[in-house]
């Protein structure tokens, strides 16, 4: 699938690499079709690899995709240049009179805040209630899945002591849904959280399914009755030594963290960790972009309403 993402964005040579077809504006501006626009409001400090993670999974179904990079907080992140993000990201405010056919929202790390104590929170709740009414089908993503569900629904999350961190397997509760679509019925995930929200609490919400869960994970993915909503607590988009490096910085941070469970052989760091998860995060993309968001979205984007 050709993406069109923004010309010498640095993600685009990682995934020529990789032999993902990716296109620069000046070819998709020849493609007589209308792609589909797609915003990634990216919340985590390292900008540059979340890119990465993301586009590779929206780069396996044959639509053109044009990819607005998004950002609600001005404050310069740590961990990616200044003028990268000058670069290639717009404000949410340059966005927000646009219609998008899909919308991501990563997750973040502010596990041990309160919402309202998250600087940016006031904005968040702008951006979900925008996306309501300007986004045919948002998918939220870890953080931003719990954050959306307290939102919309006012249910909590409950912080756990201890992180739940490593690859486990998932049970597919609803293989009839479009989203699930051939999954095997037990597939793998990581995990990389200490909230979680009660299998009970999204039982009571009528508008939301659980497609996606186990006993040690809880719900892995909930979605609405009307596709306009998904919810993913785990990361689909980790690369193989993405939870290598959480957990050797929190080592080096003093933090005396678990080993992530299932992810290296035999729980042993020291040997290189097991990919079992990529697969069906792949097809986790590729079916909400084809079912949830192709199928569904008006031809003319302005006709989008709640």
């Amino acid at each position: 699938m050709p993406i069109r993402i923004p010309s010498n964005l640095p993600a685009q040579n990682v995934l020529t690499r990789e032999n993902i077809f990716v296109m620069d504006t000046q070819r998709a501006a020849t493609q007589d079709i209308r792609p589909m626009e797609v915003g990634i409001l990216n919340l985590m400090p390292n900008k540059m690899e979340t890119e990465e993670q993301f586009l590779r999974l929206l780069s396996n179904t044959p639509l053109q995709i044009n990819v607005d990079l998004i950002r609600i907080d001005n404050q310069a992140p740590k961990n990616t240049p200044k003028a990268h993000m000058d670069a290639f990201y717009r404000d949410f405010e340059e966005v927000a009179s646009k219609k998008y056919d899909g919308l991501i929202v990563t997750g973040a790390p502010l596990a041990h805040l309160d919402y309202q104590d998250v600087k940016y929170w006031e904005k968040m709740t702008v951006v979900m209630d925008w996306a309501r009414r300007h986004v045919q089908s948002t998918l939220f993503s870890c953080w931003a899945a719990h954050a959306a569900i307290y939102h919309y629904f006012g249910k909590n999350r409950v912080l756990n002591a201890q992180k739940l961190s490593g690859v486990y397997p998932i049970e597919v509760q609803n293989e009839h849904d479009e989203l699930m679509r051939g999954f095997d019925p037990v597939f793998f995930a990581p995990q990389s959280r200490y909230g979680a929200i009660t299998i009970d609490d999204y039982n009571s919400i009528p508008e939301l399914s659980i497609l996606a869960s186990s006993e040690r994970v809880g719900a892995h993915i909930v979605a609405s009755n009307d596709k306009r909503l998904v919810f993913v607590t785990g990361h689909p988009e980790y690369d193989p030594e993405s939870l290598s490096q959480e957990y050797q910085r929190d080592v080096a941070a003093g933090l005396n963290p678990k080993v992530p469970l299932n992810y290296f052989p035999d729980d042993d760091p020291s040997l290189p960790p097991m990919v079992k998860w990529r697969a069906h995060g792949s097809l986790l993309f590729t079916n909400w972009l084809n079912y949830y968001v192709y199928q569904t979205t008006p031809y003319d984007l302005e006709s989008l309403s709640r």
